[in-house]
C-alpha cells in the first residue's frame, strides 16, 4: 500500500477528533469555565505560576510528553506489522490519549494546580496517594536516565546534532527575554526563532563535534550524561519563562516544520510500505503483540507520564481553563501525528521488504535510527535535501523532545522530593536546591550503579517501563474517573479507558513476569512482581472508590 494512504486516513481522523471529540469532552463532561480563576493567576509567583499564552505553553506542554518515547515505542512495534501499530496509535490519541491529558490538566486545575499524586490523596485516598507517589517516582526516574542515555548516543551517533541542539539553549534564552519583557510580538519571534534553529541544524554536518573517547578513564557516553544532567538541574530551577517556556514552545514549532517536511516528501515521493501489515514472520524471540503492543506504544497513544507533566508544570501555567482543550487534547494530537510519522519512516522509508528485514532482524531494533534512517531517505528523495542534512535535521528533533522531556522530568521529580518533604514534614527537603540534589543523584546512581562507567543503567529498568507508565496513566484516569462521578457527570468517557489500561497492564506484567523467570533476571522479576501487586491494588482502589461513591450518591437520594 501507497504510504499516502496511512498519512491521509490516520491525520483525518485525529483532526475529526479534535474538532468534534475534544470539543464534546470540554463542553459536556469536563465543563471547561472560562471564567474561573487559574491557579495560574491565582498563586502567580513568576517561577513555577505564571500565566501563559496558550500557544506557548502548547509548545511547552507538547514538547515535554513527546520525548523519544512517541518515536521510539512506534518504529519497534512495526515489527507486528505497520496496521495494528497505526490502528493503536490514532484510536488511541483520540479516545485515550487526548482525554487524559486534558483531564490531567483540569483536575489539577481545580485543585489549586496540585500533581496529579498529591491529588490522589485528596479524591481517591491516602492509601492510593502512597501509592502513586512511589509509581511516579519509578516513572521519573526511568524517563530521565534513560533519555539521557539515548540523547548521549545520538550525539555521538551523529555528531552533526551537537551544534544546533546546544546552540537552541541559547536560542531559547534569548527568546525568553524576549516574551516576558515583551519586546516583540509572539508572530516575529517565532519565526526569528524558527529560522536561528535551522540555521543551527544546516550548519551542523560543517561543525561536527566529537568528545574524547576517554577522559580520567570516563568514556564519551559518560561525559555527555555528566553534561546533560548537569544541564537540567540548571534549566529545573530557573523560572519557566526563561528557559523552559520558551525552549519548548521554539521545539513545538520545529517539530511541526520537520513534520510539515516529512509529511510533504511523502506526499511527493509517493513512497510503497515495504513492510507487512500483519507480519506473520517475525523474529525468533519477538513476544506476542497482544498485550505487547499497548504497552511498548504507549507515549503517541497514551502515557502516564503525561498526567505527570499536565498536573506538574502545565496546570500551573494555564490562563484560561478552557484553554486546557487546545494545549491538553491538541497536544496528544500533536505526539500523535510524530508517532504517525515514525510508522510512516519505519515502515515506507526502505526500498525493499529485505531491506526493512534487516534492520528488524530481532525484537528491540529499529528505535530512534529507524526513524531518522528511514525518515531521513524520504526527505531526501522526496525534496530533494542532502541526505546528511536530512538526517541531522531529524535527530536534532529527537534529541531536543528528549532533552526537553528531562528538563521537566527532573523539575517533576524535584516537586516530587518537595511533596514528600511536606507530607512527612522534613523542612529541607521542601526547599528547591536540596530536592533538585536528591533528583540529579537518584538519577545519577542509577545511570552509573546499575550501568557501570558508561551511565546506561536506566536501560536495565526500562523492560518494565511500558508497564509502568501506562499504570500511571490509569491512576491519572482513576482520579479523573472519581472526580467526574462526584460531580454527577458521565465516567465512562474515562472508565472504559481506565478498565483496558489495567486489563492490559496486568496480562503484560504476567507476561513479562513469566519471561525475566525463564531469563533468571531476578531483579527485574521483582520489580515486575512490585508493579503487578500496584495494577491489582489499583484496580480494588477504584472498584471501592466507584462503590462507596455512588451508594453515598444513591442514599443522599433517598433522603
Amino acid at each position: 500500500m501507497n504510504a499516502i494512504v496511512m498519512m491521509v486516513l490516520g491525520l483525518g481522523a485525529m483532526f475529526l477528533g479534535y474538532v468534534f471529540y475534544s470539543k464534546f469532552i470540554a463542553e459536556k463532561i469536563f465543563k471547561l469555565d472560562p471564567n474561573f480563576r487559574t491557579p495560574a493567576h491565582e498563586l502567580e509567583d513568576g517561577v513555577d505560576f505564571v500565566p501563559t499564552n496558550k500557544y506557548v505553553l502548547w509548545g511547552h506542554h507538547f514538547t515535554s510528553v513527546a520525548g523519544a518515547a512517541p518515536i521510539i515505542g512506534p518504529a519497534i512495534a512495526v515489527i507486528w506489522g505497520w496496521v495494528p501499530a497505526f490502528l493503536w496509535v490514532i484510536f488511541g490519541t483520540i479516545f485515550f490519549a487526548g482525554v487524559h491529558d486534558a483531564g490531567a490538566i483540569w483536575a489539577s486545575n481545580r485543585n489549586k494546580a496540585k500533581s496529579i499524586g498529591n491529588l490522589t490523596g485528596d479524591v481517591v485516598g491516602k492509601r492510593s496517594q502512597t501509592l502513586f507517589m512511589i509509581v511516579i517516582f519509578l516513572v521519573l526516574l526511568m524517563v530521565n536516565a534513560v533519555f539521557a542515555t539515548a540523547i548521549s548516543g545520538l550525539l555521538i551517533k551523529f555528531s552533526s546534532s551537537v551544534v544546533p541542539v546546544w546552540g537552541a539553549i541559547f536560542v531559547a534564552l534569548i527568546i525568553g527575554q524576549i516574551i516576558f519583557r515583551k519586546w516583540m510580538g509572539l508572530g516575529a519571534i517565532s519565526i526569528i526563532g524558527v529560522l536561528a534553529l535551522y540555521a543551527l541544524i544546516w550548519a551542523g554536518p560543517s561543525f561536527p563535534i566529537e568528545l574524547p573517547e576517554t577522559v580520567m578513564g570516563i568514556s564519551d557516553n559518560a561525559q555527555w550524561v555528566l553534561i546533560l544532567f548537569g544541564y537540567a538541574a540548571i534549566a529545573s530551577v530557573l523560572p519557566v519563562w526563561m528557559l523552559l517556556q520558551p525552549r519548548d514552545y521554539i521545539n513545538g514549532l520545529q517539530l511541526f516544520i520537520g513534520l510539515i517536511l516529512l509529511y510533504g516528501a511523502t506526499l511527493l515521493l509517493a513512497p510503497e510500505i515495504s513492510a507487512p501489515a500483519f507480519n506473520s514472520n517475525t523474529p525468533e524471540g519477538t513476544p506476542s503483540m497482544l498485550p505487547l503492543l499497548f504497552v511498548t506504544i504507549a507515549c503517541g497513544a497514551i502515557s502516564g507520564f503525561h498526567g505527570l507533566v499536565a498536573s506538574g508544570t502545565t496546570s500551573k501555567q494555564l490562563d484560561k481553563e478552557t484553554d486546557a482543550r487546545f494545549v491538553g487534547y491538541f497536544g496528544a494530537i500533536g505526539e500523535g501525528s510524530l508517532s504517525l510519522a515514525t510508522i510512516i519512516a519505519a515502515t515506507a522509508g526502505f526500498a525493499t521488504l529485505a531491506d526493512w528485514e534487516a534492520v528488524y532482524s530481532s525484537f528491540g531494533q529499529g528505535g530512534v535510527s529507524a526513524f531518522v534512517e528511514g525518515g531521513a531517505n524520504i526527505i531526501s528523495q522526496g525534496l530533494g535535501l542532502d541526505i546528511g542534512v536530512s538526517e541531522t535535521l531529524l535527530t536534532v528533533m529527537a534529541v531536543l523532545f528528549a532533552g526537553t522531556t528531562m528538563d521537566t522530568g527532573l523539575r517533576l521529580q524535584r516537586y516530587i522530593f518537595q511533596e514528600w518533604g511536606s507530607l512527612y514534614n522534613i523542612n529541607w527537603m521542601q526547599k528547591a536546591f536540596p530536592a533538585t540534589m536528591l533528583a540529579v543523584g537518584s538519577c545519577l546512581l542509577l545511570a552509573f550503579g546499575a550501568g557501570g562507567a558508561d551511565g546506561s543503567g536506566g536501560l536495565v529498568i526500562w523492560p518494565l517501563f511500558g508497564t509502568t507508565n501506562q499504570l500511571l496513566a490509569g491512576l491519572t484516569l482513576l482520579v479523573i474517573t472519581v472526580m467526574l462521578v462526584r460531580l454527577g457527570r458521565p465516567m465512562y468517557y474515562t472508565l472504559i479507558p481506565l478498565i483496558f489500561l489495567l486489563i492490559m497492564t496486568v496480562f503484560a506484567l504476567i507476561v513479562q513476569l513469566k519471561d525475566f523467570y525463564n531469563s533468571g533476571d531476578w531483579f527485574l522479576m521483582g520489580l515486575d512482581l512490585v508493579v503487578l501487586v500496584a495494577a491489582i491494588w489499583i484496580a480494588l482502589e477504584a472498584s471501592a472508590g466507584l462503590t462507596k461513591i455512588r451508594k453515598e450518591q444513591k442514599a443522599q437520594k433517598q433522603q
